[in-house]
């Protein structure tokens, strides 16, 4: 299944509380759950005034329909080609 990442611009984002943190991703879980086990969201990254998301789905839309359903941004939705780490560098 085909793997995204989410730039989500939120002015702010690394003020954020523990307790706003939890509340988002419980209000994403929440939708998730309702959307079905085919979208799953592996992990985010907080920056100042950014979230990037990882998603496994089975197509943008599904993503996209994620982030209309919570009131989230999804500012750039692109599909995860494949990836790399220090590793990679061992194969060549």
């Amino acid at each position: 299944m085909p793997k995204y990442i989410i730039e989500r611009e939120i002015p702010g984002a690394g003020k954020l509380t523990k307790a706003d943190l939890a509340g988002i991703s419980q209000k994403s879980c929440g939708i998730l759950s309702d959307m079905g086990p085919k979208i799953q969201w592996v992990e985010s990254y907080v920056t100042d005034d950014k979230v990037y998301c990882v998603y496994i789905a089975p197509n943008e839309q599904a993503v996209r329909e994620h982030a209309e359903r919570g009131g989230f941004p999804a500012n750039r939705v692109s599909e995860i080609k494949t990836m790399i780490d220090p590793t990679t560098a061992e194969a060549a």
